[in-house]
């Protein structure tokens, strides 16, 4: 077995932007906006008048006289467009479900008090910036003024709060950074499968299952026992990060694990910019599309703040201030994660309570709080941590914990995005992502002056005798020596190729000191960044439509490389049908859908059953390297051709014996699915959304990444943008299915049929484009002598499309 081990170590076309923009905005935007009326709320919170202009997409452009008013309105906006979400959002953070879901949540709240931050709050809010508290106050304000108008008007309550029986918290200004467990982090979860593997198997199949970049051979820790490791060491972990779930109560825990396993799968997101020299207008242009698990309402939000001081557009989590990925007049810039590994799990042995350490016995600290359950007493539970972080598991020997960097200060997901946002040159942004600390990301950047450039950041451990790959005993021999500097990380400005880019894949440079700076060694497959560099490269004029094109591309480079080491095709039709095919996973692709169902439900499991027996499970899902591999190895031709046929057979009694009647789109679709259908199925007409078929797959540059078992879309990029970068009025976006999280709204999901079918909507973004795309206009009025101020007119207001 282990010598099959060491063996197997089309553009689419598109409509220019103008013709298709002008065709989504004649059928695509939201029904019902006509009837929409002019509203006019009180603010307390705000110093001077304010207004909310939507345009017909549902996008808020928000107007304030004066700096943090702004982020007032951005709180107040929030509650108005999402505030079921960002209520859940904060009551699974902060560990409070239970007090209105019932005992069934009592687990996932203690799970997630754990991993609070619990630090100094001091400390905390000068890490993001001098005045990052006094935006959360703003912002947290609004919240809160519009839970008050709730209170005078009930029928602003959106209605999953009456299914459920309860109302929405008010908000503390510490909600919105002691919350971490949402963000995207690593690698702990491979740490313990690699020591499973170790321990079960060998590193011939850990090398298999994860093949490390750069090209690195990791070491088990003296001391270490991966056997010591038990497989469900990291329930707790998983839990904490888990969604809410609303199905049947019974197996909760179970179904939130499941969803916590496979939710980073195949995460990812795109990016590029690319210099006036290399485009058609002599303007920089900047694309982004962050691919997370696609979930009704979207996890992003599109919004517009302008005040003195600040005009920034582009999206950002609903329930935090600020925007992470857009721009403001002068600069625009667009993230996608790093891999920094930021995580390790600590192996103590126990002793008399506590835990062995430097040659002494340490206590375990405990803290012990109530959760609140609803129509029950309250549950006492205790919290216990040790040196290094919380402990998650507990064994008859050992203890274990996660130590976490974004546990530390200044590491609340996206809130760095309030320093960058405001920066108005390459200087500036540069010097604002020193205070940005997670998730760990690659930031890409252009200017109006014709400036591009590319940094990553996030806080990089500093561990002096491991890589970081395996678990570590926790008795003192493995510490972290604080975090490296972020001056160690790449960085490029204005490169000679005309082109920055980065789609998850590694991305070092080819000299750079790994050994010194062992920043991590699992990335992303490479197929996307691939594909991305291929296009760039061959454009030297590169136009708008040339990004957009490219952000819904599903040319496969995977597959390119898989059908290149294929055998000959004489007298096997399922082997010709795949070579004559040009490794586009459009819809309407037969072969596509024959290459997908082969290679994820036939070849790869069964390559791992080869490789591993009856432990094939520990190593599932294979490194898309190690296929690649094995394609082309004389001695598993056997096995690629039964399972082929096997495809085959299979496709063709799902589809037909016609191999002409197949498409990937029949098999692959996209169902938006509100939390609470499946609770509530007697409301599925405000609820519930129509499927739509998909082409790609994770490793296209659209990426729409599946469950294997059942080929549904789980994740990909539901938000994109591309700018022309200074012409900032022809730049477009999409958000699917819409920006309200609100089923009553028009804007629920009017976006989504243009999204499905790889259409854009405008991003207007001047004050003659936001007042013509207008169709509602909110006034927020101060309480006081204030509310008499007339508002900044800077031209009519014209309602309508």
């Amino acid at each position: 077995m282990h010598q099959v081990v060491c063996r197997t170590l089309a553009l689419l076309s598109c409509l220019a932007c103008g013709q298709a923009l002008a065709e989504v905005a004649a059928g695509r935007t939201a029904p019902g906006t006509d009837g929409l009326q002019d509203q006019s709320y009180p603010v307390p919170a705000l110093e001077r008048p304010a207004r909310i202009q939507i345009d017909e997409w549902g996008v808020p452009h928000m107007y304030a006289q004066t700096h943090y008013d702004a982020f007032v309105v951005q709180g107040f906006n929030a509650a108005r467009d999402r505030l079921w979400q960002i209520d859940l959002w904060r009551r699974r953070g902060l560990g409070q479900l239970s007090e209105v879901l019932g005992e069934a949540y009592v687990d996932q709240d203690r799970a997630a008090r754990l991993f609070l931050y619990r630090g100094d709050m001091y400390r905390e809010w000068l890490a993001y910036g001098s005045d990052a508290k006094r935006i959360a106050t703003a912002f947290v304000a609004g919240i809160n003024a519009y839970l008050d108008l709730i209170s005078t008007d009930p029928d602003l309550m959106p209605m999953e709060f009456g299914l459920l029986g309860y109302e929405p918290a008010r908000w503390s200004p510490e909600d919105v950074v002691r919350i971490r467990s949402h963000g995207l982090w690593r690698n702990v979860v491979t740490e313990v499968r690699r020591a499973r593997i170790l321990c079960e198997l060998s590193m011939d199949e850990a090398r298999v299952w994860k093949v490390l970049e750069p090209k690195w051979e990791t070491r088990v820790p003296i001391g270490l026992d991966p056997c010591a490791v038990p497989a469900n060491v990291l329930e707790t972990y998983q839990l904490a990060k888990a969604p809410v779930r609303f199905d049947e109560q019974a197996g909760m825990l179970a179904q939130s694990l499941l969803e916590a396993q496979h939710s980073d799968a195949q995460l990812g997101s795109n990016n590029w910019a690319v210099a006036p020299s290399r485009t058609a207008t002599g303007r920089p242009i900047l694309a982004d599309d962050p691919h997370r698990g696609h979930a009704v309402p979207s996890l992003r939000y599109i919004a517009h703040l302008k005040a003195p001081g600040l005009n920034v557009i582009g999206a950002g989590e609903p329930g935090l201030p600020g925007v992470s990925i857009g721009h403001n007049e002068r600069i625009a810039f667009g993230l996608t994660i790093f891999p920094i590994d930021q995580e390790d799990l600590y192996v103590y042995v126990r002793n008399r309570g506590g835990y062995f350490y430097d040659g002494n016995v340490e206590a375990v600290r405990t803290v012990t709080e109530q959760i609140a359950v609803r129509g029950q007493e309250a549950r006492e539970v205790t919290l216990r941590f040790t040196r290094h972080g919380p402990i998650v598991h507990e064994g008859e020997k050992h203890l274990f914990a996660v130590r976490a960097a974004w546990l530390d200060e200044g590491m609340a997901p996206y809130f760095g995005g309030i320093e960058y946002m405001r920066a108005q040159n390459w200087r500036s942004f540069r010097e604002s992502l020193n205070r940005w600390g997670a998730p760990s990301e690659n930031q890409v950047y252009a200017d109006v002056d014709g400036n591009i450039g590319y940094k990553p950041a996030g806080l990089f451990p500093r561990r002096g005798n491991w890589d970081g790959l395996l678990p570590v005993p926790g008795d003192g021999r493995y510490e972290w020596n604080g975090y490296f500097d972020m001056d160690v990380l790449p960085v490029e400005h204005n490169p000679e190729r005309g082109y920055t880019s980065t789609a998850n894949a590694m991305n070092l440079p080819r000299d750079y000191p790994i050994e010194q700076y062992p920043v991590g060694f699992e990335w992303s497959a490479p197929w996307r960044h691939l594909r991305i560099r291929e296009v760039l490269a061959r454009q030297p004029e590169h136009t708008l439509a040339d990004s957009e094109a490219l952000q819904r591309d599903y040319q496969s480079k995977l597959a390119e490389q898989i059908l290149a080491r294929l055998p000959s095709a004489e007298g096997n039709q399922p082997l010709a049908h795949l070579k004559a095919w040009d490794g586009v996973l459009s819809a309407d692709s037969s072969p596509a859908a024959l290459y997908i169902v082969w290679l994820q439900q036939h070849f790869e499991p069964a390559l791992a059953q080869l490789l591993a027996d009856d432990k094939a499970a520990l190593i599932r899902p294979l490194d898309f390297y190690t296929l690649v591999a094995a394609t082309g190895d004389r001695e598993i031709a056997p096995l690629l051709q039964s399972t082929l046929s096997a495809a085959w057979d299979s496709l063709a009694a799902q589809l037909g014996p016609d191999p002409a009647g197949w498409r990937w789109g029949d098999l692959h679709q996209i169902e938006f699915e509100h939390p609470l259908l499946s609770r509530f199925p007697d409301h599925a007409k405000q609820l519930a959304m129509p499927a739509h078929a998909r082409g790609g797959s994770g490793n296209t540059a659209n990426s729409t990444n599946f469950d294997p078992a059942n080929l549904k879309v789980r994740s990909g990029a539901s938000f994109r943008m591309v700018l022309d970068v200074g012409n900032w009025d022809a730049g477009s976006m999409t958000n699917a299915p819409g920006q309200s999280g609100d089923p009553r709204s028009p804007f629920y999901q009017n976006l989504l049929s243009g999204w499905a079918q790889d259409g854009r909507f405008p991003l207007v973004y001047s004050d003659e484009a936001v007042n013509k795309a207008t169709v509602q206009t909110i006034r927020l009025l101060p309480k006081g002598p204030e509310a008499a101020i007339a508002e900044p007119q800077p031209t009519a207001v014209a309602h309508g499309g």
